[in-house]
Order: structure tokens, then C-alpha cells, then sequence
């Protein structure tokens, strides 16, 4: 129950942010832009992990096909390291923003978000393919029992026979460019938009950076904190229980909570979400059966 009531909260969430964001003019730029395909990954990265664990309970069932197996791993991975080139883009709209507000509609203009938008998506599903490819070709051993709730990475890995320090070097190496080099990217961004708040005079314009960075802020660190617990821990903390809850966390949690985080303190959003609730009736009426 807990983990379906996730799952619809996150649906429900991310599906009306993704449509304030199409429907209101207002919304038409960068950041939501960027923030719809969030939302939009958020959605699929948590299908991928929590139905098929759903669809288990009801039917009794916890067997998965080998190809079920390998499109979840592929799904999983592709979401989550998309999320990761993603989340760095965003600190750089906001970088953009605020430290360069006369030349951002230049700069961050319709193409420019779309490159980097598919530059997200193009690089995170590579770099999936890259290891799930790895991981499969290697050769399994015993009675292929997977010791997680999702065919996540880490798990499927316990289960080869031969040795794995190649694949492990991959998945080093992928994990360095997505974690801490975005991370980085991240950092360095918010130095400089800081140090251009501070220097803000406007009482109205400092809380309004402030406010949109905290949001940013407030999902890098959930998202970049079961990241980098997962996939960059010493091995001398290895804990398969850890890594079961930390799984969901990273499948259930942080994407229920990333559109309650954006729209929590935004003005704008909240507005566009009232508008969207008072031309459509039938919305109201579903979140107040869902309550």
C-alpha cells in the first residue's frame, strides 16, 4: 500500500506539473521547460522500478523473464543517469539567470534548451546501454535469485561468476562523469549565483532567486545523496538491506517529492496549477477522491 500510494502520488504530481507547464504561457521558459523533463523522467523511472514490484504483490509472484530483467536494469539506469546530466543543466539555467538576466533569453534561447535537453536524454540512455550491455554478456552462476525488489545493477552484479573488475571499471568510470563531475558543475554554479544574490538590493528579487534555487537545491541533494550512496560507497559498507531502502528512496521518493518541492514554494506554479483546476472540474474532483 505504501508503495502504491507512492506511485500514484508521483504519477499525479508529475502529470499535473507536466500539463501547467504545456497549458500556461507563463511557464514557457527554460526552467520549466527543463522542470517538464524532470517530471517526465520521473514518471518513467518510477514505472520502470515500482510496477513490475507492484504487479508482483498482487499476483503472488517474484519471478521476472531475463529480457523483463534486462529492460528494467536498461530503464533504471537510463532515467536515473538522464537525471543526473539534467539536474547539472538546470543549476546552469539558473547560473544564466541570475548572474547574466539581460542576455538569458539570448543565451538560453528555444534551441539552445532543446540541444541540452537532448543532450540529457541522449547521454544518460548511452551511457545505460553501456553498462547494462556489460553487466548481461557476463556469465551468471547458481539459482539467479536476485536479492533486491527491481533487476537493479548492483544486485545483478553479485550474481556473476567470473571476475568482475572490468565491469566495475565501466561502471567506475560512468559513475565518476555522472556523479561527481555534474556535481561539480553544480557547485561551481551556485558560487557565482551566491555571490550575485548577495548583491541583489531588491527585497522581492533576492527571495524570488532564492526561492528557486532552494528548490533546485533541495532536489540535487536528494537525488545526488542516494546517488552517490548506491554507486560510490566503499565496499567496506556494502549492505544489501541499505541498498534495498536506498533503492527506494532513489525509485519512490525523491520523484514523489520533486514536483511537491518545485510547486511548494513557486507562486507561479501554484497559480497555473488553480488555473488549470478551475477550467477542468474533473481534476478537482480526482485529487479530492485521491484524498
Amino acid at each position: 500500500m505504501l508503495c502504491l500510494l507512492m506511485y500514484l502520488v508521483t504519477l499525479l504530481g508529475n502529470i499535473i506539473l507536466i500539463s501547467v507547464t504545456m497549458l500556461d504561457s507563463r511557464l514557457h521558459t527554460p526552467m520549466y521547460f527543463f522542470l517538464s523533463n524532470l517530471s517526465l523522467l520521473d514518471i518513467w523511472y518510477t514505472s520502470s522500478a515500482l510496477t513490475p514490484m507492484l504487479a508482483n504483490f498482487v499476483s503472488g509472484k517474484n519471478t521476472i523473464s531475463f529480457s523483463g530483467c534486462a529492460t528494467q536494469m536498461y530503464f533504471s539506469l537510463a532515467m536515473g543517469s538522464t537525471e543526473c546530466v539534467l539536474l547539472s543543466m538546470m543549476a546552469y539555467d539558473r547560473y544564466v539567470a541570475i548572474c547574466n538576466p539581460l542576455r538569458y533569453p539570448i543565451i538560453m534561447n528555444k534551441r539552445v534548451c532543446v540541444q541540452i535537453a537532448a543532450g540529457s536524454w541522449v547521454t544518460g540512455c548511452l551511457t545505460a546501454l553501456v553498462e547494462t550491455m556489460a553487466v548481461l554478456h557476463q556469465s551468471l552462476c547458481g539459482n539467479s535469485i536476485i536479492d533486491h525488489f527491481t533487476c537493479e545493477i548492483l544486485a545483478i552484479l553479485k550474481l556473476v561468476c567470473v571476475d568482475t573488475s572490468k565491469v566495475q571499471l565501466i561502471m567506475l568510470i560512468i559513475s565518476v562523469f555522472l556523479l561527481p563531475m555534474p556535481m561539480l558543475l553544480i557547485c561551481i554554479s551556485y558560487v557565482f549565483i551566491l555571490s550575485n544574490i548577495l548583491r541583489i538590493t531588491s527585497v522581492d528579487g533576492r527571495s524570488k532567486a532564492i526561492s528557486t534555487c532552494a528548490a533546485h537545491l533541495t532536489v540535487v541533494v536528494l537525488f545526488y545523496g542516494t546517488a552517490l550512496s548506491m554507486y560510490l560507497k566503499p565496499s567496506a559498507v556494502d549492505s544489501q538491506e541499505i541498498d534495498k531502502f536506498m533503492a527506494l528512496v532513489y525509485a519512490g521518493l525523491t520523484p514523489m517529492l520533486n514536483p511537491i518541492i518545485y510547486s511548494l514554494r513557486n507562486k507561479e506554479v501554484k497559480a497555473a496549477v488553480k488555473k488549470l483546476l478551475i477550467r477542468n472540474p474533473l481534476c478537482v474532483l480526482l485529487i479530492h477522491s485521491s484524498k
